[in-house]
């Protein structure tokens, strides 16, 4: 049984000044938006947070953005959001832009206890810069350093009361390598079932992964709304 918080601030409490964080999601998509809002009211500063990008600029991590919370971003795609551009063109936060089949494996990898890892992805781009470089079979590799994180804020549709995660969809995305490369991970669910009601063949996350659970409603905002004329 893992404990399951009623409170989001409650469940966020121990993240602290200068820690590192990764946030799932893709786009708005399956992203922890009751835990990052939950973050923001703490106040917490100088995080250093991994995701694939950083909301926009009234919703996710924009909202972190906005409050001046974030240190360091490292992401693969910020073109959703004219306060990072800002923040980034101004000098006032670090960024570290990778490729995002990159950024995928570094996680995974950070997860999966494997401390690097060749890519070919970035060769002879300024994502090589400083990084070792090895060729297998006439073709050049970067090498990548797996990255881990204090805490994980995931999102997942179901969970039972052991930990185990079901997501729904795309909602997916990020959310099961993020689980896996975080200390501590933190999963807010839709609903929460008792041990037995998820079938073992459809879990994604084993609870081994999840330390903590929250249930709330979510607004799932869209990011961008497309429509036929």
């Amino acid at each position: 049984m893992k404990p399951v918080y009623t409170d989001f601030v409650e469940a966020v409490k121990d993240i602290q000044d200068g820690m590192t964080i990764m946030v799932g999601g893709f786009g708005l998509c399956g992203i922890p938006e009751n835990l990052i809002l939950a973050l923001a009211e703490t106040g917490v500063k100088n995080l250093t947070v991994i995701s694939n990008n950083c909301g926009i600029d009234d919703w996710g991590l924009g909202i972190l953005l906005k409050n001046r919370q974030i240190k360091k971003m490292i992401g693969s795609y910020v073109g959703e959001n004219k306060e990072f551009e800002r923040q980034v063109l101004s000098g006032e936060i670090e960024v570290e832009l990778i490729p995002q089949g990159t950024l995928a494996e570094k996680i995974r990898a950070g997860g999966a206890g494997i401390p690097a890892f060749y890519t070919p992805a970035g060769v002879g781009t300024p994502v090589a810069k400083g990084k070792e470089t090895r060729v297998f079979h006439g073709r050049e590799y970067l090498l990548e350093e797996a990255v881990t994180a204090d805490f994980s804020l995931i999102r997942a549709w179901k969970a039972d009361k052991m930990g185990n995660l079901v997501y729904r969809k795309t909602a997916r995305n990020f959310n099961p390598m993020i689980a896996a490369a975080g200390k501590v991970t933190i999963a807010e669910v839709e609903e929460l079932v008792d041990i037995g009601e998820l079938d073992p063949d459809h879990i994604h996350t084993p609870s081994i992964y999840v330390q903590r659970l929250i249930v709330g409603k979510q607004e799932k905002r869209i990011e961008r709304l497309t429509v036929r004329g």
